[in-house]
């Protein structure tokens, strides 16, 4: 029987399923759920036909009201925007539970970009050993972020989980409790969550998924590609930022850290136990069943309590599972081998620690530290610093920084900052101490700028913990344009720093680079930021080659193509040969890791379309590689949109119509993250104080999604206007890159909608800014379509963009009711005096519809 084509499956598994399902709500036993699923297609086609009409939202509302719900009180009708509004929400994550349940069916699992799919490659075109050779070296690295950028509490997400695993089996009652549950679930956080729950969180999926999923990869490849033999390199890892990530977090303090850190460890340890029970049931042989039972009380003993008189430390674990082995081997004829090795195998990728966990500052809060920190040894008479240090030139600074090797006393210090950042130091010893060496063994400095920002944490680093041998990863985070720009230069002067260099000797001459493509968008706009990454890769490949460094890039990526998202595998499986890639390291976080990684075929398949990428880019290096005409015509692109979006940012309504037009302020009032919306405390917005995840996600409210397309449709106009279109279709014929980069932004415009805020136009203040930014979007549309010669947007996925449909219509209503929201406000704010019990009632609405909107983009990664 032949396969159906992806959207064909996408149809039949998803959208026939969730139309079915959907009705269910209906049936459901509650009074107000039943009314509000009956009237909510009334509204859903109101908006359609309104928005087809050139209305607004306000008439689109009232009109509503008033054909279908003419005596409803003003009262009455606020409580019913409300219902629509949790009825939404629970809509989004049926689709979400549905989708997750068909994954494998409309996902090819053994198709292009599996491992299955590489190996039968490999061994048909006689590449094998090379393959092997490859990945005994390459490195597939995902870090989870608490960025929150998902609005679902846990207890949403369990149920999803178990929805989906219902949906599977068509179990229809179960599927009737798990909805009449999900009516009764609040989605509403009432306080933020700490940096601590924010880690136990993403710990679940660390414990329920990546465990499993990638112990399976690891499994597949030693028994299909190495025939059984023993891998050296653990291929996949992972890495934690929740309860590491300082940067602009005052509420991760150095016994965050510390808590966290004891709970993977915990968390690992009982994942063994539960492997280890299993284990026990099927090794009832002599010689062998004394051992396992030990060992599973062992580890159960110590996953309770980390200081148990019966605890066992990592070597002793592992020597005993190889003691079993051994036995297994050669007395009982391997039976059960698989299963003791696919623990062994766990061990290998998991360790002690199950995920490394970073710690990431600022570093402008690093410099005040230090400067703190000199002032005060100074002024104790200390002569670990010049009395001149602060007037010296940063050369000099960085030759003194270099040479410490003492260590002080923390208890010398008093300031709240210094101490915390001095512990956190101290914290990270303990924890290499406890959870071995890679527990905790990267510390990101965000925004770094120059050489002395890495040598003050250098020195740093020295002087309260790290004296003796630093076992510690520095990595500098290149943001802006001018950051990425001055990398190369930054780097340089480390690699000839003799102390720095004989730090990298000990670290395997390897350095990580972290890359930040959230602020990057922010600051350069879409082509520009996407660019200046890649050009600063290859600078930063040819200098760390120039002096025997690897590089190792890991890029700060968010879902949507704004935040440097997309279709990730497509960016490294078109990076070329200039570009080091020895290891894939990514964040990623919210709603990225639910939908790419939030299942064990979702996790499964993605990952192994990460390591097929890094593999086919090296295999095609010599396909991949841009030409100088080629890297000309990106570049001269990446300047005009980087013109055109400067100008738009400078633009005077450009931060007003953020503040009072969008959704920005109201991320404040979410309570999805431990995050403060913004980095200073002042009631005046600033453009450098916005953080990327509300600006971005602001856009997107609006359904403009200003930061994945602002500035390309300009740089190609102008190529149309010159009569040199033909150079741009030739780019986008032979660089995959570039056809990425393009692919990636018909997303972002798939997901716009302008209709929405039409209405907009028409203001007297904020009119001509709106027009600014359709003109863009149309200009940007009609050339992507004439570059690829499609006729609509993301022709080439059909099921990816029957998704984004599909999730766009869900949430129809939900936008228009926000707009009418942000309306009345405006309304009501204008208003002499002021009713502001009314604003709050209307802040209420616009809060809580941010929920589902951001939900239903979950697809954006």
């Amino acid at each position: 029987m032949p396969v159906q084509p992806k959207l064909a499956r996408f149809k039949q598994s998803v959208l026939s399923k969730y139309n079915i399902y959907n009705s269910i709500f209906m049936t459901l036993p509650f009074n107000t759920i039943t009314k509000t699923g009956v009237l909510l297609p009334l509204f859903h086609e109101t908006c359609k036909k309104g928005y087809l009409n050139g209305d607004n939202p306000t008439t689109i509302v009232d009109t509503f009201f008033k054909k279908y719900q003419a005596r409803r009180s003003k009262e009455s009708q606020i409580n019913l925007l409300f219902r629509f509004i949790q009825y939404i929400e629970r809509q989004v994550v049926l689709f979400d539970a549905i989708e997750d349940a068909a994954f494998p069916i409309v996902n090819n699992m053994d198709g292009i970009g599996t491992l299955r799919s590489l190996k039968e490659s490999a061994v048909s075109e006689n590449k094998l050993e090379e393959l092997q050779k490859y990945l005994q070296e390459f490195k597939v690295r995902i870090v989870l972020t608490a960025h929150p950028t998902q609005f679902y509490p846990g207890s949403v997400l369990g149920i999803i989980t178990d929805l989906s695993e219902a949906i599977k089996k068509n179990d229809l009652d179960t599927i009737n409790s798990l909805l009449a549950q999900l009516g009764k679930t609040p989605f509403f956080k009432h306080e933020k969550p700490t940096p601590y729950h924010e880690a136990v969180n993403l710990i679940w999926y660390l414990e329920n998924v990546f465990y499993d999923s990638f112990g399976k990869i690891y499994d597949y490849i030693q028994h299909n590609i190495f025939d059984y033999k023993i891998i050296e390199n653990e291929i996949i890892n992972i890495g934690f930022w929740p309860g590491g990530d300082r940067d602009g977090n005052p509420y991760v303090l150095p016994e965050t850290t510390l808590k966290v850190a004891k709970r993977l460890k915990q968390t690992i340890l009982k994942n063994y136990h539960r492997d280890l029970k299993i284990l026990r049931r099927r090794l009832t042989f002599k010689g062998v069943q004394e051992l396992i039972t030990n060992l599973e009380f062992k580890i159960y003993m110590n996953s309770i309590d980390l200081i148990s008189k019966n605890a066992i430390d990592f070597d002793e674990f592992v020597s005993e599972l190889t003691e079993i082995r051994k036995i297994i081997v050669k007395e009982h004829e391997s039976l059960y081998l698989q299963e003791v090795d696919s623990l062994i195998n766990k061990t290998h990728l998991f360790g002690y620690h199950f995920a490394t966990l970073d710690i990431r500052q600022d570093s402008r809060i690093h410099d005040a530290v230090f400067t703190d920190i000199v002032e005060k040894l100074i002024s104790i008479g200390s002569n670990i610093f010049p009395e001149n240090y602060n007037s010296l030139s940063e050369a000099e600074q960085i030759n003194i920084l270099s040479e410490i090797n003492t260590e002080i006393d923390i208890d010398l210090f008093s300031d709240e900052m210094v101490v915390n950042t001095l512990k956190t130091i101290v914290a990270v010893k303990e924890i290499q101490e406890k959870n071995g060496e890679k527990g905790a063994n990267r510390y990101i400095i965000s925004n770094n700028q120059t050489a002395l920002n890495v040598m003050q944490l250098f020195a740093m680093l020295k002087l309260v913990a790290f004296n003796d041998k630093l076992t510690l990863d520095i990595v500098p985070l290149f943001e802006t344009i001018t950051d990425l720009e001055n990398a190369k230069m930054v780097m340089e002067q480390l690699y000839t720093n003799k102390q720095y260099r004989a730090h990298l000797k000990h670290r395997g001459n390897k350095q990580t680079i972290m890359l930040g493509f959230s602020d990057g968008t922010k600051d350069g706009g879409y082509l520009m930021a996407n660019w200046a990454i890649y050009t600063a890769k290859q600078q930063l490949t040819e200098i760390s080659r120039q002096y025997n460094i690897t590089a190792i890039f890991f890029d700060g990526r968010g879902g949507p193509p704004a935040r440097g998202g997309g279709k990730t595998h497509q960016f490294y499986a078109s990076l070329g040969p200039s570009i080091e890639d020895k290891e894939i390291q990514l964040t990623i976080q919210g709603q990225t890791i639910s939908s790419n990684f939030g299942t064990l075929e979702s996790s499964q398949y993605n990952l192994e379309q990460l390591i097929s990428s890094g593999i086919i880019n090296r295999i095609s290096h010599h396909e991949l590689a841009m030409t100088e005409e080629d890297n000309a015509v990106m570049d001269d692109l990446a300047q005009k949109s980087y013109t055109a979006y400067k100008d738009f940012k400078s633009h005077p309504m450009f931060i007003p119509y953020l503040e009072r037009m969008s959704t920005l302020k109201y991320y404040a009032k979410t309570n999805i993250g431990s995050r403060p919306s913004k980095r200073s405390k002042s009631d005046k917005l600033v453009f450098s104080d916005l953080r990327a995840i509300p600006f971005v996600g602001s856009w997107s409210q609006l359904k403009q999604n200003v930061p994945g397309f602002f500035g390309v449709g300009t740089a190609l106009k102008s190529y149309e206007d010159n009569h040199e279109f033909d150079k741009v279709v030739k780019l986008y014929k032979s660089s995959l890159f570039f056809k990425t980069l393009i692919e990636n932004s018909m997303m972002s415009l798939s997901k716009s909608f302008f209709d929405l805020t039409k209405y907009m136009s028409e203001d007297k203040e904020f009119g001509a800014f709106w027009d600014i930014i359709f003109e863009e979007y149309t200009t940007t549309k009609t050339l992507l379509l004439k570059l690829t010669g499609y006729k609509e947007l993301m022709e080439n996925e059909p099921a990816g963009k029957a998704s984004i449909d599909i999730r766009e219509s869900i949430v129809l209503p939900l936008l228009t009711i926000q707009q009418y929201a942000l309306r009345k406000i405006q309304e009501l704010n204008a208003e002499k005096p002021k009713d502001l019990e009314q604003i709050a009632i209307f802040e209420k609405i616009v809060t809580r519809s941010l929920f589902g909107n951001i939900n239903a983009s979950r697809n954006s990664a």
